[in-house]
């Protein structure tokens, strides 16, 4: 039995997840390459963020073989989302990477198929009991709502929105800190996106627990507990409550960057879109009377490497 891996290219990040024949993690990376950068503006990606991606993938590539995967076409899957959904180039970005990992075949997911993916790798260890649980993906681009039990069940609804971390930034956030009609003006468009949200799949309004995934919710959490060191053991299912989320988005919101870099747990490449991330999950918390969210260190990737160790 071999190795598998799941490589996601989003919006901020590219993340690589190497897992054993059980889907056991091996080993987590996560590189800032800001793929959609302009992209709301100009509806391309840019040359500069395709290369920056492309020279991540090859030293993931590495990783791969030093793993013992050598097909692949077979032991890989790998993602572009919401960015790449939005770019009129987003062909010269599959190139480069199907060149950069050896002949992956890369996959442009859907808003519903990403999803879907996020839903089941957050849920795949969570008790049906406890549900319906509201998984909440927040990413740069888009952020992926979905309801469901879990427990290897399909969600019942999913809605994808552009709302994310880098959109609202450069949509709204321009000031340095952001100024108070900037967040608001931020805030009412998120609201205006959960209006929809409710609207479309109801039963949202019915779910038991909130899960939140994604470098913005587990920089909320890190920030919270003043992590000088990111450790995921203390993140994965860490209970944030509504209340210190408000505490981390006040504080952020109200820094400018040089003061919220200095703050524990808020990796120095989020400073910029941390404001933005953390808003989405307040009004999110907000919107859907949340209390407390479960933050989850397991995400899109562990549904991908989920499907290889099905498939």
């Amino acid at each position: 039995m071999s190795n598998v891996a799941a490589i996601d290219c989003g919006t901020n990040s590219t993340r690589l997840l190497v897992a054993d024949a059980e889907g056991r993690q091996i080993e987590r990376r996560t590189t800032i390459t800001r793929l959609g950068a302009g992209v709301d503006r100009t509806n391309r990606l840019d040359d500069a963020a395709i290369a920056r991606v492309a020279n991540t993938l090859t030293d993931y590539r590495r990783r791969l073989d030093h793993h013992g995967i050598d097909d692949p076409r077979t032991q890989v899957r790998v993602a572009a989302t919401s960015a790449a959904r939005d770019a009129t180039n987003a062909q010269a970005l599959l190139d480069a990477i199907e060149r950069a990992t050896g002949g992956a075949t890369p996959e442009l997911l859907t808003g519903e198929e990403e999803g879907r993916l996020s839903f089941a790798g957050a849920t795949r260890d969570l008790d049906p009991a406890f549900g319906p649980y509201l998984v909440v993906d927040i990413g740069g681009g888009s952020t992926e709502l979905v309801v469901g039990h879990g427990g290897h069940q399909d969600p019942t609804g999913i809605v994808s929105i552009d709302v994310g971390s880098v959109r609202l930034t450069e949509r709204y956030l321009h000031s340095d800190p952001p100024d108070p009609g900037e967040l608001a003006d931020a805030l009412n468009v998120t609201r205006i996106h959960l209006d929809d949200v409710a609207r479309t799949m109801p039963q949202t309004l019915d779910a038991a627990r909130l899960v939140g995934l994604a470098g913005s919710v587990t920089t909320v959490a890190a920030v919270e507990l003043g992590l000088h060191t990111y450790d995921p053991n203390r993140i994965h299912h860490y209970v944030l409550t509504r209340k210190a989320a408000e505490d981390v988005f006040r504080t952020l919101a109200t820094e400018c960057a040089e003061d919220r870099a200095a703050n524990p747990g808020l990796d120095p490449e989020r400073v910029d879109v941390a404001v933005a991330g953390a808003l989405i999950l307040v009004a999110v918390m907000r919107y859907f009377g949340f209390e407390e969210c479960l933050v989850s260190e397991a995400d899109l990737l562990e549904g991908m490497v989920q499907s290889l160790v099905r498939r």
